[in-house]
This record gives structure tokens, C-alpha cells and sequence, in this order.
């Protein structure tokens, strides 16, 4: 074994070896993947071994395509078979709801370039015929589903890196991780020290362990799994072709053709955690004891919904162990507060996601980010939220909703309440319907007396629709008060602060009292932050963004940050507080502080330090909703001395507060984009919109202006648009297809309805040559296709008088 290596990958199993193949793709050979025994030693050997591409999340779903497709390239490239069976697989549906929900993946599929289909139960028959197809109102059917030989597969990946020139060292346990000050590692083994420039945590079950050795806590947990090999069975051997996959949600069971039987799994209920201390590092080629009473329920469904099984014999019961993370995806990426240390763990379905996390990390390291948004399983989607109970809390619940119908409006309650500010008893006792993000209650409506405290979980509108209506009424005509802690805000402060914005905002910078909107761009030019810029003073300015991203752009700050001159804090928890809209908040916002708040003193986009009752505030003239309003900043401690005031102040105003429900509907009468739905980290500056707030020509030599400058030039061959959509009781969501006739030509980033206006609106991307008002497309929704109008001006104030008067 060598003592230095570019990269060291710990762990042998499929994920490790995938990022050691990829990084020798990308050209790094000098690099070295460390396993404690041998490869496929923790999950790896006793996975099921199928993969499929259904995944809520579009870009996960594309990085399983690309898994799948990568298999056929492997075993050319290492000579090493795959153990391939392309099959198709079948995902039933019993209810309209679980339809609904594959029918709206199908249209997902459409602009993707996935060839699914939606099948009645008559060629669900045909495709499977040991299937029961009673109850049974429709599948989807995707031809790329299949399965595969664990081990092949893994060891094909481990040649093919080795033929590129890695390193592969078993039997070697890795004792600690003990970083240097110029960000690169000593990797301490049983065999020796390795000098690293980079570390990947590959280390499945032992990722937590690997995870404390560099000091972080990486929010993952094993789950026993158990699953049941059948013996030999006619039905199965006597077919001229093997049976496709088969998925009942509603038993909770998967179902696949293993040799002349078959392989049927489950995500039972009675769900366990698995090594809640810690894995042990002598655990490695061994099973779990069976726990067949955990799937008594599961298999009765199971025998009915494939007869075939009640004459089988088990030949094999696996219980095994798989790493989740609390939402099911992967944990990926470089880890916020430590240099040159990356994750690729938490990768549940392993053979399904293990090409694309291979590829992604290896783009991130080599290229400096990926080539598409993977925010959806990036390491710090969940920053510092997760403890250890909160993180087994919702790994748990994930488990069980494995196969649950995922519904667009709803609230999961594992690990809730968590955090919340002083206002949550106030809102409670108000009767808030909360929601929650990254941790975080925040209100979405209030139900009034006679309403339940609970959102019914629809595809279509549920019974919040006409309370929302209520509230966004409220805000348009007189004035709504709504919490304002759900926004991620940092505090940049010193002498080189000017400078660093500079170079770190694609935007202006404002003058002191002033605000402006910049986006942040990666090298690549793609939108990595969508900000508000309050200067403060000279060398003070305050920040704000999306809550979810603290730790992702926590993380990029720190990566900028100079050696001195700057300092940067997330202040995210201590400065809280309210907004308030309508054309009344002026009105208000007169009645509680001490000084001018007239149009002239205070005009739209500025910033004031302003007594608010007995709080020293720091006032903000933007809305989100669109309308008059501003946003008053206090210390967390001091809000409900505010919100009492504000309340006061405001009850012969018409004051009414209002959740985020009826904040997103306002957002879409203007047409305002929402970040991780019209701003991602996939789209760039032109193609959004978010060009007017560009400094294209600024001195500056800002990240990402290169490529700015270039799309600019070049033109984007696409832009986001907004429609009023002839929609009935379903409004989109995202994700769904637009159609010029039969032509895919687009697709929704988010809509909804718009209240006040009593339109269903939608916004989605256009190439740039089809653009022009009154535009008439198609967008599919719940698989019906709904006419859609392209307009231009937004339907709220559509000249921004009420919102700069």
C-alpha cells in the first residue's frame, strides 16, 4: 500500500467502487478505495439487487436512468457480467389516489425522455400473469426496471477503476482521520498512514463511525430489511420469458423472478432501528435473525395479490441491514465545515442510485460541481438540524411510507414539533395548521372554529382552499401578518465585506439604507442562491435567502471566505420577526414605530433601523406577496412583545395573519418565482428571469461571470413564462409536460391557485421562439390534458403601484 493518494475512498461496497470508477473516468488515477474486509462486505452482498427509475424527484429519477444505463458500458469496460435482466416492472394501483400519483410520474416521464406507460389490469395480466389483478385499477409500466448480481456487479466496477490504474486495499480497517492544516488528510489504517488530498466517506453501515473519525455527524441510520426467496415454482420456470418486476403499494411488497422462483420483500410496519450504538466493525458477511412475525399482515395481502406464493416453499429468508437517510435519498457531497472530506453514503438503493452518486461526486470533485441540480441528495440539505433521535425519528418513517402515496400538500409528523420560535404558542392558540422545513414549524393556514386542525392530503384542492382564499383576501384589502422566520439570514460584516459580496453576488450591491436582489452564481454561471442585500451600514449588510439552504450556502461561504476582513454569521434563529401587506400596512407599520414611514421617507427596496415599541427593528420595505408590505426584524427574544404590538396596533385595521399557503398564492398573482422551483441550481441567470438583477458589466470579476456574460450573448434558448391554466379541481404542482400538440415542449416548475385573481396559474420553461402573449398550449395534469393561456403582465398590480406607492 502507498502512503499518498490524490483521493482515498473508504468503503468497498457497490457506492465505493462507483465513485473510484467514476474520478478514473474523470482522470484522477491516483487514488485509492480502503475496505476494512472484503468488497460488498456490509449491505452490498445481501441486497435484492433490482433497480427501477421511479423517484419523486426528477433529477434522482434521471441519475437512476443514468445507472441503468451504465451497466451494458460497465461489463465492456471490465470484462466482468453484470448479471443483467432487464425485466420491465409493474407498479399497481388499487385506489384513484395511488393512479393519480403514477399517472402524474408518467407526465414527469414525458419530458424526461422515460418511455413508462399507465396499463389496465388487462395487460398487467398479459406482462404477469401470477398476478391477482383484483382491486387492481391500473399500473405503470417501465421498461427499464430489472435486476441484477449484487457482487458482479460491484467487483465490475472495482476492475474497471483498477484497469484505469486505482488502487484497491483490503482487509484494512481505517483507525482515524486526522486532517492537516493545508485541508488534506492522514488516513491512519491497520496497515499503515495514507497522505490524502481528498477523503470519501463511501462506508455504508460504518458511515456514521467514519463520519465521527473527521468529527461531523452525518444524519443516517440502519434499518433491518427483510425479504423471502421461494423454491422452485412451475408458474416461474415454464415461461419463454422472465416476469417483470411487480410493486403493491398498497401490500407494501415487492415482488421479482430469481432463478426458477421468485424474490418477495417487504417495508413492513413494525419497522426496526438497527445498531442504534453504533455498527459494529466485526459485522460484516452475516445475516440478522428472521423476524417473519414483523411480515405476518404483509405476506396474507402478498398471497392474494400472487396466489402462485401459497404453493411455494421458502428456500432463503434474508434479514438484513441498509442505511437511510431521514428522507430516503443519498447523503452526497462535500461536508460543510471541513475541507477536502466528501460523502457518498446513505445510499439506500444502492443498484439503482449507486452510477449517478458515482458520477455526481466525481464532477463535484474533478469539475468543481455537478452537471445538474442534486440538491434533492446533498449532504447539506439537512445542515445541523438532525440529531441523532430526530434523525432515527424520520429514517423510521420513511421506512414505513416506503411504498405510501407521497401527496403534494402534505405534512409528515415524525421529529414534530422540533424547533420553533417564541410565536408557535401564539399561533397555536390562534388554530395554525403548521407545516415545516428543515426543522422548522411554520404556520401554512389558520382553520376557523369548526374546521379540523389538519390539511387533507390531495392531488386535487383540499379543504384549506377556501380558508387560503380567506387569507389572501384579507392581505389584498387591508393588511396580513405573517411570520418571517423561515427565511435563512447571515450578518456580513468588515472592512473587506464590499469587496467579498462583490465577488461572491452576480447582483449590485446597494447603498447604505438601500436593498437589492441579487442572484449567486457557480463557476458554471448556474443560479446557486437567490438573495436580498440590505446594507446596513458601510461595512454591515444583512442577507436573506431560502431557509432549506442554510448549510448549503453556509457552505459555499465558507469555502470563499477570505483569511481576514470578513466575517460572516447565520443569524437565521436570532433576528426573527413579522411582515406585514395590503394597503393598510403602511398605515400600521405608522401606528408602532417611532419616525417617517411615508412613501417619500421610506420608499420601496430600502432598509431602516427604526424603534418598533420597546424593540430597537430593523425594517425592510419588500414583499413576497407582492403588495405593500415590509419586513420588521427584531431579536428572537423580543417577538412576542412585537407581535402583541403589531396586534393591538392593527385590530380596527382589518388585520388578519396568514401561512405560507396563502403566501405562495399571492407570490403567483405576481408572478414571483420561488427558489428550488424557478431558481435552482440547473437553470441560469437569462433563462429564469433573473437577469434584470444581474451586474453583467460590473468591475467586479464575480463567480460564475464568464459563463454569465456568455449566456447572455449567446441567448437563452428557453425562459420561464406564466399561464393561466383551465384547470377544474387540480391546479399543478410541478414537474408536469407542456404540449404544442402532441410535442413535449416544455415543462411547470410550480403554480397554483391564485386567489385573489381566481385564476389557476402556472410557470413553466418555453423555448424562446414560441413566447408570445395569448400563446395557447396544453399542460397535463393528473393525465388530463388542460388548455393553458401564456400572458405576460402579472395579474396582481400589474404596473406595481400598490407595491412602490
Amino acid at each position: 500500500m502507498k502512503d499518498k493518494a490524490q483521493v482515498v475512498v473508504i468503503g468497498g461496497g457497490v457506492v465505493g467502487c462507483s465513485v473510484l470508477y467514476h474520478l478514473t473516468k474523470f482522470g484522477w488515477t491516483d487514488i485509492m478505495l480502503i475496505e476494512r474486509s472484503e468488497l460488498t462486505s456490509g449491505s452490498t452482498w445481501h441486497a435484492a439487487g433490482g433497480f427501477h427509475t421511479l423517484n419523486a424527484d426528477t433529477n434522482m429519477a434521471a441519475l437512476q436512468g443514468y445507472t441503468i444505463g451504465l451497466y451494458k458500458e460497465l461489463e465492456e469496460v471490465s470484462g466482468q457480467s453484470c448479471g443483467l435482466h432487464h425485466v420491465g416492472g409493474l407498479t399497481l394501483a388499487t385506489t384513484q389516489d395511488r393512479l393519480d400519483q403514477l399517472k402524474a410520474e408518467r407526465a414527469k416521464h414525458r419530458y424526461m425522455g422515460l418511455e413508462t406507460e399507465i396499463v389496465g389490469p388487462e395487460e398487467i395480466r398479459k406482462l404477469s400473469p401470477i398476478t391477482n389483478t383484483d382491486g387492481v385499477i391500473g399500473a405503470l409500466y417501465d421498461p427499464l426496471d430489472g435486476h441484477l448480481d449484487p457482487s458482479g456487479t460491484t467487483h465490475a466496477y472495482a476492475k474497471a477503476a483498477r484497469k484505469k490504474g486505482a488502487e484497491i486495499v483490503l482487509r484494512n480497517p481505517v483507525l482515524a482521520l486526522n486532517p492537516r492544516a493545508d485541508g488534506s488528510w492522514d488516513v491512519v489504517t491497520e496497515q499503515g498512514t495514507v497522505h490524502a488530498e481528498h477523503v470519501v466517506n463511501a462506508a455504508g453501515l460504518w458511515a456514521r463511525e467514519v463520519g465521527r473519525m473527521a468529527g461531523v455527524y452525518l444524519p443516517l441510520h440502519p434499518m433491518e430489511h427483510q425479504y423471502l426467496v421461494t423454491e422452485e415454482l412451475p408458474e416461474v420456470y415454464e415461461r419463454d420469458s422472465e416476469l417483470p418486476h411487480c410493486m403493491d403499494p398498497a401490500g407494501e411488497s415487492y415482488l421479482r423472478q430469481e432463478g426458477r422462483g421468485l424474490v418477495i420483500g417487504f417495508y413492513e410496519q413494525q419497522a426496526e432501528h438497527w445498531a442504534v450504538d453504533g455498527t459494529p466493525w466485526t459485522f460484516g458477511h452475516e445475516l440478522l435473525p428472521d423476524k417473519l412475525e414483523r411480515i405476518g399482515d404483509a405476506l396474507d395481502i402478498a398471497y392474494q395479490r400472487y396466489p402462485v406464493l401459497e404453493r411455494a416453499g421458502i428456500k432463503t429468508i434474508i434479514n438484513g441491514p441498509f442505511t437511510f437517510a431521514p428522507d430516503g435519498n443519498p447523503l452526497v457531497g462535500p461536508v460543510q465545515g471541513l475541507r477536502n472530506f466528501w460523502s457518498a453514503c446513505g445510499v439506500m438503493a444502492g443498484f439503482s442510485q449507486g452510477g449517478g452518486v458515482g458520477l455526481t461526486l466525481a464532477e463535484w470533485m474533478v469539475e468543481g460541481e455537478p452537471s445538474r441540480d442534486v440538491f434533492a441528495m446533498d449532504v447539506a440539505r439537512f445542515g445541523d438540524v438532525c440529531t441523532e433521535a430526530y434523525t432515527r425519528a424520520k429514517v423510521k418513517e420513511n421506512y414505513q411510507r416506503r411504498f405510501s402515496i407521497s401527496y403534494p400538500n402534505e405534512e409528515l409528523p415524525a421529529g414534530r414539533p422540533f424547533k420553533t420560535t417564541p410565536a408557535y404558542g401564539v399561533w397555536k392558540a390562534q388554530r395554525a395548521v403548521f407545516g415545516h422545513a428543515y426543522g422548522m414549524e411554520a404556520v401554512n393556514y389558520f382553520a376557523p372554529h369548526g374546521e379540523p386542525l389538519y390539511e387533507t392530503p390531495s392531488f386535487k384542492r383540499s379543504n384549506a382552499f377556501p380558508i387560503v382564499a380567506e387569507e389572501c383576501r384579507a392581505v389584498r384589502e387591508a393588511v396580513g401578518l405573517n411570520e418571517i422566520h423561515n427565511f435563512g439570514k447571515y450578518e456580513v460584516s468588515g472592512s473587506g465585506a464590499e469587496a467579498w459580496l462583490d465577488r461572491i453576488m452576480a447582483g449590485r450591491l446597494p447603498k447604505v439604507g438601500r436593498i437589492t436582489l441579487s442572484p449567486m452564481l457557480s463557476p458554471k454561471g448556474k443560479l446557486i442562491g437567490d438573495f436580498t442585500i440590505s446594507r446596513l451600514s458601510d461595512d454591515v449588510f444583512q442577507l436573506t435567502a431560502s431557509y432549506g439552504a442554510q448549510a448549503f450556502h453556509m457552505r459555499w461561504f465558507e469555502r470563499h471566505l477570505p483569511e481576514t476582513g470578513v466575517s460572516i454569521r447565520n443569524i437565521s434563529l436570532e433576528r426573527i420577526g413579522f411582515q406585514i401587506a395590503g394597503p393598510r400596512a403602511r398605515d400600521l407599520l405608522a401606528r408602532v414605530a417611532r419616525g417617517d414611514v411615508s412613501n417619500e421617507a421610506f420608499p420601496f427596496l430600502s432598509v431602516r433601523q427604526m424603534d418598533v415599541g420597546l424593540s430597537s427593528a430593523i425594517i425592510q420595505r419588500v414583499s413576497y406577496t407582492g403588495d405593500l408590505g415590509y419586513e420588521i426584524y427584531v431579536p428572537a427574544d423580543e417577538q412576542i412583545a412585537l407581535h402583541d404590538l403589531l396586534a393591538e396596533a392593527g385590530r380596527d385595521l382589518g388585520l388578519r395573519p396568514f401561512g405560507m399557503r396563502a403566501m405562495m398564492s399571492l407570490r403567483l398573482e405576481k408572478g414571483f418565482g420561488s427558489w428550488m422551483r424557478e431558481f435552482r441550481p440547473e437553470y441560469k441567470p437569462a433563462e429564469t428571469g433573473m437577469d434584470r438583477f444581474m451586474a453583467y458589466e460590473k468591475p467586479a470579476d464575480y463567480i460564475g461571470k464568464a459563463a454569465a456574460l456568455s449566456e447572455r450573448d449567446e441567448g437563452p434558448r428557453r425562459r420561464l413564462c406564466t399561464f393561466i391554466v383551465d384547470a377544474s379541481d387540480a391546479d399543478v404542482v410541478a414537474d408536469e409536460p407542456i404540449f404544442d400538440g402532441e410535442d413535449v415542449v416544455g415543462f411547470v416548475t410550480s403554480g397554483g391557485y391564485a386567489h385573489y385573481a381566481q385564476k389557476s396559474v402556472a410557470i413553466g420553461f418555453l423555448p424562446v421562439d414560441m413566447i408570445e402573449e395569448g400563446r395557447t398550449v396544453d399542460i397535463e395534469i393528473l393525465g388530463e390534458r388542460r388548455r393553458a393561456v401564456l400572458y405576460t403582465k402579472p395579474l396582481f398590480d400589474p404596473d406595481a403601484e400598490r407595491m412602490r406607492g
